[in-house]
């Protein structure tokens, strides 16, 4: 049966309880769509997807469906994953105000514009699994989850903290998060790294969901 050796791992019990979670990806990119995937893989499929972009060439070492190369990311997305409700938007501050995300259970969070992601974590933080940067590295097993306030070596990160800063945010709140220094100072990425990132976050997202409910 498709999910058997998910019901062997998580437990019969767990696995009905995960299979009926509803959850929302903002970002479906190197990172998302990976999450996405595993999530999907698993059993949780009431997902809603997030993102205005379509596939280009250049995504092609590292996201999940960008053989389409012009077909915009999330309705290509949804003929690989049937299950999972489109939503082809740019996530701004302007999208963040007008959009409430309470009816999910749980938030993934794989965008990398600073100011919507900022706001985010302030209005969602109890229920979000957020990522920082994930471009520029190789080494997947330098990928931890850590409080905000912890991480180093990543640009990225470091302006996420000075943007909560501003709004005084002082939570604590766990990322995923790279201790590996940036290899270059192009964009360059590795599907290694950024899918590890993304499976990352499913993996945390289905043991918060656990959690929960115990």
């Amino acid at each position: 049966m498709k999910y058997d050796r998910c019901k062997k791992i998580f437990g019969e019990e767990n696995f009905n309880k995960l299979k009926d979670k509803k959850i929302i990806i903002l970002g479906v990119g190197g990172v998302g769509g990976y999450a996405l995937d595993c999530l999907y893989r698993s059993g949780i499929t009431n997902i809603t997807i997030v993102d205005f972009d379509c596939f280009e060439q250049s995504n092609q070492n590292r996201q999940i469906g960008s053989d389409a190369v012009g077909k915009v990311k999330v309705e290509h997305l949804k003929t690989l994953y049937p299950n999972v409700t489109p939503i082809e938007a740019k996530i701004d501050l302007q999208w963040v105000e007008d959009n409430d995300l309470d009816e999910y259970d749980l938030i993934l969070d794989a965008i990398d514009d600073i100011k919507p992601k900022v706001q985010i974590i302030k209005r969602y933080y109890k229920k979000l699994i957020s990522t920082t940067g994930s471009a520029k590295r190789l080494d997947p097993t330098k990928i931890e989850y850590i409080n905000i306030w912890k991480t180093h070596n990543d640009p990225f990160a470091k302006k996420i903290r000075e943007e909560l800063k501003k709004i005084r945010f002082n939570k604590s709140f766990k990322v995923i998060f790279s201790t590996e220094l940036p290899n270059c100072k192009e964009l360059g990425s590795f599907v290694g790294v950024t899918g590890s990132f993304g499976l990352a976050m499913c993996s945390k997202a289905i043991s918060k969901l656990l959690e929960e409910d115990i």
